[in-house]
């Protein structure tokens, strides 16, 4: 056995845990980890069949053994729920990956201040929500990674979503603060910001309107959920123990600062 393969075998088999893992990102990121060996479980919030679904596609895949837990990361108490599903059937979460999220279009002078409070409470509050019931455990094993999904939108701004752009921009602050705070205790906590990525969700955008995004792109081209989630992997890894605090923005060049 090679020393390489000698150092896998013997590291340990880390827990992740993925925030609304069940979209184009999400999947990506949940599917990144578990070939990368580590233990994996996803949060739902539309208790309908579809994580039944979700779980035997992933299954079907490759990806068999994921765990899927139902939890609206804006309500505390479901959040601590989480926290004990999580610990008793995949163990103690070394790895977080804050990425559930939703938003509420509309022009500010339109918007609602129910639209405002939903984007909020799951976008930002739902970060600390679920980020209070894993840390400290992390913390008090000397080990750890949060890995936070923002957006292009926190850097720049996006007509049309006020609460997600404020939402998104507080979760970076939400990364730096706490990245002060766990730096000593073996913690990183980082921030990922996409731009425009290819997920079911940007491709059934009309085509005329996909292809005016794609041409203020630089790189003329979309990024694959993959791409996300390979540096979400790399952000959570033992060879990016000196990264904390930071924001990556992965974007194809739409917004450089």
């Amino acid at each position: 056995m090679s020393e390489e393969k000698a150092k896998a075998a013997e590291a340990p088999r880390r827990v992740v845990l993925v925030t609304g893992g069940m979209g184009g990102i999400g999947t990506a990121i949940c599917r990144a980890f578990h070939a990368a060996g580590c233990r994996v479980g996803t949060t739902y919030i539309h208790d309908s069949g579809r994580e039944e679904r979700w779980l035997a596609a992933q299954a079907a895949a490759g990806y068999g053994g994921m765990k899927a837990f139902y939890c609206d990361i804006a309500q505390w108490a479901d959040c601590e729920a989480l926290r004990e599903k999580a610990e008793a059937e995949l163990g103690a979460v070394d790895i977080l990956v804050n990425n559930a999220g939703i938003t509420r279009d509309s022009v500010f002078l339109k918007m609602t201040p129910a639209q405002w409070n939903e984007v909020i409470a799951a976008n930002l509050t739902g970060v600390f929500n679920v980020s209070r019931q894993f840390v400290g455990g992390m913390a008090a094993r000397g080990w750890g990674r949060v890995v936070n999904i923002s957006s292009i939108n926190a850097q720049k701004g996006q007509f049309g979503q006020a609460n997600y752009s404020a939402a998104k921009a507080g979760m970076h602050g939400f990364t730096k603060a706490l990245a002060q705070e766990v730096v000593r205790k073996g913690v990183t906590v980082n921030t990922v910001s996409p731009g425009y990525i290819a997920t079911d969700m940007v491709m059934k955008i009309k085509e005329e309107v996909r292809e005016k995004i794609r041409m203020q792109i630089p790189m003329h081209r979309f990024g694959e959920p993959e791409e996300i989630a390979r540096l979400t992997v790399f952000l959570a890894g033992e060879e990016s123990g000196y990264i904390t605090g930071a924001n990556f923005s992965a974007n194809g060049g739409q917004h450089m600062y």
